[in-house]
């Protein structure tokens, strides 16, 4: 578990932060990057939790999502076969992108059918949780750069996790929309 008993340590005064590994790196480089805009991503659904408190099975999923999100940065920030500063290395498993799986599957089938594309919308607990589909998918966009472009380790169960994290949300967010029955949804060409 980790002990925080001092908040400013002044390490980062210099424009770097330190990785699980202990190595510095810029706080502008792209693991520093995808790591912050998980955190942004858990913060999203922290706000959105404000408004699915009335539905113990939605807050109970979203409770372990953001739970599950610090494993996300805890993988994100040991790269390769790093090991932290207990010597364990923390990474997302098959068996958390399982479960996401099966929450998507869940929610999905309360839902009305799908007939135009949504805009982020409806009520307060959907607009919220579209914002935060959002993030996740610019978290995923730069996860994903992170093991291509730049060619650094990223666990393969790490960027199933964030892709499958976005799809939960968009449910969520429809689910929340009175099962979808509520979704705004987008009318082409109607403006025109």
């Amino acid at each position: 578990m980790v002990v925080l008993n001092k908040i400013y340590t002044r390490t980062g005064d210099d424009g770097t932060t330190a990785l699980g590994t202990g190595e510095r790196r810029k706080k502008y480089d792209l693991r520093i990057a995808a790591y912050g805009t998980v955190d942004e991503t858990n913060a999203a659904i922290g706000l959105a939790r404000l408004h699915t408190r009335h539905d113990a099975e939605l807050d109970a999923a979203l409770a372990r999502i953001q739970n599950d999100l610090f494993d996300v940065g805890a993988d994100l920030c040991t790269p390769g076969q790093g090991k932290g500063p207990d010597g364990a290395r923390l990474t997302v498993t098959a068996a958390q992108v399982a479960w996401l799986e099966s929450e998507i599957d869940r929610f999905n089938a309360a839902l009305e059918p799908l007939r135009s594309f949504v805009l982020p919308g409806g009520t307060a607990a959907a607009a919220h949780l579209h914002l935060a589909r959002t993030i996740c998918r610019r978290a995923e966009r730069l996860i994903a750069e992170l093991g291509n472009a730049a060619n650094e380790p990223v666990t393969p169960e790490l960027l199933k996790y964030v892709n499958r994290l976005s799809d939960f949300l968009f449910v969520a967010s429809r689910y929340v929309n009175e099962k979808g029955t509520g979704d705004v949804t987008w009318k082409p060409g109607q403006n025109r």
